[in-house]
């Protein structure tokens, strides 16, 4: 993919999972990325990997002034931002909704929606025409069952921001698109039970409608996708990147596995 040689990004929760892929696309493609993330030592270690193309700045994304700091690291280090990847995310509140507690709601609405809103408000303020924006989402984001409630909440809400900011900000020329991964082998996932990377993997590929585990890798190609000149007439989508889930489920629906006919209404079938 080419076009990333003026690419300035800043990429929060950069420093691992899908963050820290695509902080390593956006440099393998020429471009220069700011990584804020919480996780000082992990985003030291990948910035000191990467080189002088990239800086980390510890940043809690549901804090307005460290969001500000994060997106001046950018402007200061390399002379502009162009591109804002609102990537920073937990998986939050678990369990039944009878005992879910405000304050583990509240606590992963600021990191999933202040996070992202705080992110496009200050990347839309010194942002350049040609600039792009793209926010996680998740498949929990377009259909019910695929994330815990508040988690559920969030990413339809991010959903929402995406199709909101991008009806004003097309008019100062910047996109703003978000990308809806199914279950990811990254350590957010692995934590969730089986705590290895190969265990997840084959977990993921066993429920994928492809058979195939889903990798950071694979979102990241989709976020510079959306980043890049060749979406330049895409805004306000949402990019499912999920083997299919969210449009054929698990399991094929079973009149998959019927006979070729027309089916006129329930339980009646077109006679001769």
């Amino acid at each position: 993919m080419s076009g990333f040689d003026n690419c300035v990004a800043l990429v929060t929760g950069g420093a691992s999972g899908i963050g820290e892929a695509t902080v390593r696309a956006i440099v393998a493609h020429g471009g220069r990325a700011v990584i804020a993330d919480l996780q000082t030592q992990r985003g030291e270690a990948l910035a000191d990997e990467l080189g002088d193309a990239v800086r980390f700045i510890e940043t809690d994304v549901t804090s307005e002034a460290a969001v500000e700091a994060a997106v001046a690291e950018a402007v200061s280090s390399f002379g502009s931002l162009t591109a804002l990847v609102n990537n920073a995310g937990v998986v939050g509140a678990v369990g039944s909704i009878a005992d879910t507690s405000v304050e583990a709601y509240q606590r992963t609405m600021d990191i999933h929606c202040k996070g992202s809103f705080l992110g496009v408000k200050h990347a839309a303020r010194v942002m350049p025409r040609g600039s792009a924006i793209v926010s996680l989402a998740s498949t929990a984001g377009l259909i019910g069952g695929q994330g815990p409630h508040v988690y559920t909440m969030a990413k339809h809400a991010i959903i929402g921001l995406t199709k909101s900011a991008a009806s004003e900000l097309a008019t100062k020329g910047i996109r703003v698109n978000a990308v809806a991964p199914s279950g990811t082998v990254t350590p957010m996932v692995n934590a969730l039970g089986l705590g290895d990377a190969e265990a997840t993997a084959a977990a993921l590929a066993a429920a994928s409608p492809l058979g195939i585990a889903c990798m950071p890798e694979d979102i990241a190609d989709g976020i510079l996708f959306l980043l890049s000149n060749a979406s330049r007439h895409i805004t306000g989508q949402t990019l499912a990147i999920d083997a299919g889930l969210t449009t054929a489920g698990m399991t094929p629906p079973p009149f998959f596995d019927e006979e070729p006919q027309m089916l006129l209404q329930a339980g009646q079938r077109e006679q001769g």
